[in-house]
């Protein structure tokens, strides 16, 4: 049974937002993936904790993470994200699953468990991580489609403004050569009439 919450959230500068995801067994898989889609220079600093508040993962000014960890204590286990560094909003996608596969237990007389499953079930159970490959594939695709858009955005803006800029350069130039060429003859032809 795999339980999962993905969301999208803004991060204001000098702001710290945490999030929690129950773990009702130990050895259980839980999956974290998050990627700064928009905002300063795409990085961001977090930190995953366990129940007893120790810090299990945790890193600085990165754009985006994809972690797989067995929780070994059961509680609630916090993900929690700061901008403190950065003067912008920040855009992050987030990922949080929580995987719990039923095991079977088998006794010291019992074949070993691959000799129980049919073909079918390993099939199934390949198409499974196949499948979740592709997902978190998918995911970084995403992410970087949206960092490179939002790069042609700023460079469409920034190019508008110098052109903008240009063509005030420009004009004023021009205007200002009319007026030293007027200048120019306006005081030659008082030479002449001398």
């Amino acid at each position: 049974m795999v339980s999962s919450t993905a969301l999208t959230f803004v991060i204001s500068p000098g702001e710290k937002s945490c999030f929690y995801a129950d773990v009702d067994g130990q050895g259980e898989k839980v999956g974290f993936y998050f990627a700064v889609q928009s905002g300063g220079s795409f990085e961001i600093d977090y930190a995953i904790m366990n129940p007893d508040d120790v810090v299990l993962l945790q890193g600085t000014n990165e754009r985006q993470g994809d972690y797989i960890f067995t929780a070994n204590k059961i509680g609630e286990y916090t993900f929690c994200f700061e901008n403190e560094a950065s003067i912008s909003d920040k855009l992050i996608d987030l990922d949080i699953m929580v995987e719990s596969e039923p095991r079977r237990t088998l006794s010291a007389q019992q074949l070993p468990f691959k000799d129980h499953t049919s073909a079918l079930e390993e099939s199934t159970h390949k198409l499974g991580g196949l499948l979740n490959s592709i997902a978190r594939t998918q995911k970084h695709y995403h992410t970087r489609h949206h960092r490179n858009y939002s790069t042609v955005q700023s460079t469409q803006s920034r190019i508008f403004w110098f052109t903008v800029l240009e063509s005030i350069v420009i004009v004023v130039s021009s205007l200002l050569q009319v007026w030293i060429l007027k200048t120019f003859f306006s005081r030659g032809s008082r030479r002449f009439k001398v």
